[in-house]
Formats: structure tokens, C-alpha cells, sequence
């Protein structure tokens, strides 16, 4: 909104300063201040209001050092990080950008389904909250809607490269050596794809239609068959990854804002002509402004570890565990990344393999050799990951600061996939 007002002040009556906003860095950059003060005053008047109507976190007893201390904190804190979030954006971004429509769709749409799970938790007194099936049939329908959006919507387009030597004649080449000079450009036209961005090879793109080429000469008129169930998978692992590691006081928060850092790094430079054409990377217009939603997610995760570091004043809860992690699937899509998320989000991932390894195993050796045994020999002491590491044990600061830095050292690692091919 601020933008559109100092866009036409500066139009209309040549404003003094107006035209800064018009600087995708300045306003990425106030967004993330803007989110990291609402967060942190919003947040104290929340928890106070929060410890008021006595709403707080009901702990369940699994044995673990300082845990029950935890009882009665109060929960839902994720309100401050949508509100954090959403407020600056609507502020500095521009609302007509398809992507930023997207982005704010899927964030009410997430932070309602897990609202909806702490409501029946803290107010129904039910433990169990939502039913999963209901939280999964959410996911699933914001991974429909992201889905046709990304494939249906006009206004989602790539520029591709070409080869600036394929326009040269044999004398040209031979005469001037412009083959070893010649650069790669950018095609004007824009058009419909659905490339994604593969990491670690050459030709670091993938076409999703391609997993239908079986179907004919015609197939990529059918390739939202492959692609939206792809979507929906993501949206829904992710989304639940995240609400796995929200175990530990500050670690949802804390590897979220490191993954935030760099899939704001990758919007920017894939939403760049020149940063694009220099990394070798697909250049998405208008991706850029997604600069300003990631910022402002980035500040609310640092504004949140405010109160919830160490010992937490308060929980996110899964208003916001479910958010944030459904946010960083939907983000990654719409720049193309989704496939650099094993890498980037490696820690959501180890905690639901953690889970389903538990499971699996347990429930197989149960199977086969009887309950006891299966209780005595289980993979992990206790899982998610995060909690196994409690068990050994380590005190809770350790584990989840060590469990950051392995999340900064997958950052590192993602940001050098773009030129290490």
C-alpha cells in the first residue's frame, strides 16, 4: 500500500524521496525491520494477553530433562509471526504481483488450518487437535491451488537463454573467434514452462512435462497431471517437516530464518536479468518482489526467537510450525527451487525420516520378534531427531544450536550448487 501511495506522489507531484521505493532493496530491507519490531512489540502484548486467558501449552511427560517445566507456557505464538509477515507485505509490496497473491493465499490458508488445530487443543481441551486427515486435506488443497496457479496463470513465465553463436555464419567464427566469446542472452518473448532448477549438473534444468512425453506428440498439454500432485507432495512434506522440529525452543524458528536468507538470496538473483545471465541461472521475471515477502518472513523469525529462545516465553504452536514450513515449500516452487529443498530444508527432512524410520522399524520388529524386544532395540531413544539427541543427553541450547549450524552449513552448500555443476 505504501508503495502505491508513494508511487503516485512521485508521479503526480514529483515527491522529494518518493522514488526510493521503487528500489526493491529498499523496501526488501524495511520489510525486514518493520516485521522484526511488530514482532517484538506485538509479541509481548500477545504473550501478556496469552498468559491472561491462560492459554497455554499442555505438556505431555517423555521423561525428558527440564520438559514439564515447559507446562503452561503459553502457545499459538505463531499469530505473531503471520501478523509479522503479512502486515509489512501488504505495506511494501506490489499486490498485483501474481506470486505475492500466491504467497499471501498460501499463508492465511496454512495459518488457518493450524489455528484451527491449537483452538481445539487450548480451548476444547482436546490433545489431539485437529484430526490429521483434516490437516492433510488442507496441505493438499493449497498444493492444488499453488499447483493451477503455477500452470494455468499467464503471467508465470520464464525467459530462456539462447546461444548468441548459433546466429553467426562459419566466416564470422572463423574470421573474428566469436564462438569462445560470444555470451548468452536472454529470449525477449516470455512463455509458459515448467522447468525447475536441478542442482548439481551441467544443464541444470528439468522439465516436469517431460514425465508424460509417453503420452503423445501433444503431451504438455497434459503435464498438470505430474506437476500439481508434485506440488501437492511438497507443500504437504514440507509443511509437516517443519511442524515436526518445532520440538525444541528456538529451533523451528531458527533454521526457518536461515532457509529464509537463502531462498530471498535465489528470488533476487533469479528474478534479475543481469545477476541471471551472470550465475547461468533461469530468469524468472517478477520473482523479484517476492525479495520483500521473504524479507519480512526472515524478520518475524528473528523477532519471534525474541521470546522463544531459551527458555521460551512463548510457542508458535502450529499456527505457526504449519505455516512456515508450507510457506518455504510454496516459495521455493514459485521460484523454481523446490528440488534444492532436500538440501536447503535438510533438517526438516532428517526429522521426518527420523519419524518414519522410527516407525517402520518398530512396527516390523514388533511384528517379528514381539513388543519387548521391539521397545528395547529401537532405532533412535526417542524421536524426531531432535529429541534422540535429549535423550543421550544434551541439553536443549546444544541441540538445537548445533542442529542451526548444520542448517547454516546446508545453506552454504545450496548457495554454491548455483555455479558448482
Amino acid at each position: 500500500m505504501l508503495y502505491y501511495l508513494f508511487d503516485f506522489l512521485e508521479k503526480s507531484f514529483d515527491f522529494p524521496g518518493a522514488g526510493v521505493f521503487q528500489y526493491l532493496s529498499f523496501r526488501a530491507a524495511l520489510a525486514a525491520i518493520l516485521s522484526l519490531l511488530f514482532s517484538m512489540v506485538f509479541g509481548m502484548r500477545l504473550i501478556r494477553f496469552l498468559k491472561k486467558k491462560q492459554i497455554g501449552e499442555d505438556i505431555r511427560d517423555l521423561g525428558l530433562e527440564g520438559q514439564m517445566s515447559k507446562k503452561g507456557t503459553p502457545t499459538m505464538g505463531g499469530l505473531i509471526i503471520i501478523a509479522s509477515i503479512l502486515i509489512p507485505t501488504l505495506l511494501l509490496a506490489k499486490l498485483h504481483n501474481i506470486y505475492i497473491i500466491t504467497i499471501l493465499i498460501s499463508t492465511v490458508w496454512l495459518g488457518t488450518i493450524g489455528f484451527l488445530d491449537d483452538y481445539i487443543k487450548v480451548f476444547k481441551k482436546n490433545k489431539k487437535g485437529l484430526h490429521g486427515k483434516f490437516k492433510v486435506v488442507g496441505q493438499l488443497g493449497l498444493g492444488v491451488i499453488v499447483g493451477v496457479m503455477m500452470y494455468f496463470n499467464n503471467n508465470v513465465v520464464i525467459r530462456e537463454k539462447v546461444d548468441t553463436t548459433k546466429h553467426l555464419t562459419e566466416a564470422d567464427i572463423l574470421n573474428n573467434d566469436c564462438k569462445k566469446e560470444a555470451a548468452d542472452f536472454f529470449e525477449v518473448d516470455e512463455k509458459k514452462s515448467l522447468k525447475t532448477t536441478i542442482p548439481f549438473l551441467k544443464d541444470n534444468e528439468f522439465d516436469y512435462s517431460v514425465l508424460v512425453g509417453w503420452m503423445g506428440d501433444d503431451y504438455s498439454r497434459w503435464a498438470w497431471l505430474i506437476f500439481i500432485p508434485i506440488v501437492m507432495f511438497i507443500i504437504t512434506a514440507v509443511s509437516n517437516g517443519a511442524n515436526l522440529t518445532d520440538g525444541l525452543d528456538g529451533l523451528a524458528a531458527g533454521t526457518s530464518a536461515v532457509i529464509g536468507l537463502v531462498l530471498g538470496l535465489l528470488a533476487w538473483v533469479s528474478g534479475n536479468f543481469i545477476f541471471a545471465d551472470y550465475l547461468n541461472i533461469m530468469y524468472i521475471p517478477n520473482t523479484g518482489e517476492l525479495t520483500i515477502y521473504i524479507s519480512a518472513f526472515v524478520g518475524s523469525m528473528v523477532g519471534f526467537l525474541w521470546y522463544n529462545s531459551y527458555p521460551a516465553q512463548v510457542f508458535m504452536g502450529d499456527t505457526g510450525s504449519l505455516t512456515i514450513g508450507g510457506i518455504i515449500a510454496v516459495f521455493a516452487i514459485m521460484i523454481r527451487k523446490e528440488l534444492l529443498l532436500p538440501l536447503l530444508a535438510g533438517v526438516f527432512l532428517i526429522e521426518v525420516v527420523s519419524v518414519m524410520l522410527q516407525t517402520t522399524v518398530f512396527k516390523i520388529r514388533k511384528k517379528r520378534k514381539g513388543l519387548a524386544y521391539a521397545q528395547e532395540n529401537r532405532v533412535f531413544r526417542m524421536s524426531p531427531l531432535h529429541h534422540h539427541f535429549q535423550k543421550k543427553p544434551l541439553h536443549e541450547v546444544k541441540v538445537v544450536n548445533r542442529f542451526i549450524i548444520v542448517s547454516i552449513m546446508l545453506a552454504i552448500l545450496t548457495i554454491v550448487t548455483l555455479k558448482l555443476r
